[in-house]
This record gives C-alpha cells, structure tokens and sequence, in this order.
C-alpha cells in the first residue's frame, strides 16, 4: 500500500517544515500578546501564521492529503491521509517566555493517527514515532528524540516517579496519598512525550482538543505506552464530516497497559465532569 520512500518523504516533510518554522517563531518567543479565543484557548499572529504556513506547506507537498488545524480547518475532511495541526501547542508558555511549547503534526490514515512529530524548538527536542495498529499499514516502526529510540518506564509508581496534570485537572492533586509526584507543564503534548521518553509515569488531560492528541498518540504508542480515554467513546477512528472545533477528549496517560487501572480511580472523576459538561 506504501514503501518505504513513503515514509522516508512523510518524516523529512515533518521535520524539515516544524523546524523551518521554529527557527521563525522562536524569533517571536516571549515577545507576543495573546488574545482569548471564543473557547477559552489562548492564540497570537504567531499561531496563525505558523498555521498557514504549515498547511500552504502540506497541500503543495501532498496534495491529495486533507488538513485538520486548530486555527483555520476543524472539519475532519473525508480523505484517507490527513494530516491534524497544533502551529503552537503552548501558547501561554510561548507568549510568557517559558520554553515549553512545540509544533505538532499528526498524520492519520483513515480517521486513526499513524505518525506523529512535534518539535520543540527552545528545547531542541523532536519527537516523532510510528504506530500501524489494525490499519494495514506497514513501514519503519519505533519512537525517537532527537533520532535517538524512546521507551517508556517499567517502573512502579512511587513518589521519586512523575505524574502530569493540565491546568484543569489540578483537583487530582487534593487527593491524599496520591502514588506519584505531581507536575505541570503546561503543554499537552510534552505531558503525554515525557511518558513515552521514560520521564514521567502517567498524566491526566481534561479538555484537550484533538490537535493536541493525534500526533503524540501515535508516538506513545510507539514507545510501548498507552492513552485510554475517560469518556465512554473512542478518541479514534475520527468521523468524517464532523465539527471538532468545540470537542474535549479527557484522557489518561500511561507508561503501560497495566497502569490504567491503577491511576483510574485518581483521575475518572475529572473524565466524568467533562462529559457532564459537554454531554459526551
């Protein structure tokens, strides 16, 4: 179905076109005022240009692709290749000069995310990974920093291990004798690539959209990690035709399969209220 030189030209695309773009933004780091979006999201002149870019450069590079992006598309097109956009995942930490914030971009193949990579230009960290699942797909397989293989953590949790939060899951953190150290980022994306680098055990996101998902859950995946959602739907296969504009996906993050069921009872609370509120 593809080869090889498939791949070769979907990584060397990824790469070339998030770092093109960060050596621009980081121009701009820390020196732009946002403005608050209808849904509450943060975004500059700098997200939107980065946005526009990125797409002129996807649909002159593969033009038979579809592009979901969090400023301008967020209609999930009926194409089997899309490629989902985050221009600046972080904006808050961009705009406040705090380094953490990267250039996301997921590619899915009939509605379901086999590729992701995202760079962090201020870091100097790039992740990108593979992950066919049931699509048939077949190619290069593994998860990568900076060219370098990632795995996540056999550990057990305790409180020398990490677990991430988001801005509104911090309720999390009331809770007594919760099984790890608490951090937060402030940037969807590094949370769940921090757990699929081996850094952090888990994480809980509340309301992130799904251009902050379909990239890394891709490269979890890949690194031997999981992402289970805390909604009684699916996060994948996306629906054509669909508005996902306004759409929340709660979810959990963990270094392995078998430690789902462990944080579950720590964080299912926050996946309930979301789907009270928004009627998932």
């Amino acid at each position: 179905m593809v080869d090889g030189l498939f791949w070769t030209d979907i990584l060397t695309f990824a790469a070339d076109t998030s770092h093109r773009i960060g050596a621009e933004l980081t121009e701009k780091f820390g020196k732009l005022t946002a403005v608050r979006k209808a849904d509450g999201s943060l975004v500059t002149e700098a997200d939107q240009w980065s946005d526009r870019e990125i797409s002129r450069a996807i649909a002159q590079a593969f033009p038979d692709h579809g592009i979901l992006s969090e400023e301008t598309s967020h209609i999930f097109p009926g194409n089997d290749w899309c490629w989902i956009i985050d221009p600046i995942d972080g904006t808050t930490n961009f705009t406040r000069g705090i380094p953490i914030w990267g250039i996301s971009l997921g590619l899915l193949y009939k509605g379901t995310p086999v590729f992701g990579y995202v760079h962090f230009p201020w870091l100097r960290q790039s992740f990108h990974g593979y992950w066919y699942g049931d699509s048939g797909l077949t190619g290069p397989t593994g998860a990568f920093c900076n060219g370098e293989a990632i795995r996540t953590s056999d550990d057990e949790p305790s409180l020398n291990h990490i677990f991430n939060l988001c801005a509104r899951s911090t309720a999390v953190a009331a809770q007594p004798d919760f099984p790890c150290k608490i951090r937060l980022m402030g940037v969807a994306s590094y949370n769940v690539l921090i757990v699929a680098a081996g850094a952090a055990l888990g994480g809980v996101e509340a309301t992130s959209k799904i251009w902050d998902l379909a990239a890394v859950w891709a490269i979890i995946q890949a690194a031997g990690g999981t992402i289970e959602t805390l909604e009684p739907n699916p996060m994948f296969p996306l629906t054509v035709g669909k508005d996902y504009g306004d759409r929340p996906f709660p979810c959990l993050t963990a270094s392995r399969p078998e430690l789902i069921e462990v944080f579950r009872p720590w964080v299912q609370f926050i996946g309930d209220q979301v789907c009270e509120k928004y009627g998932l």
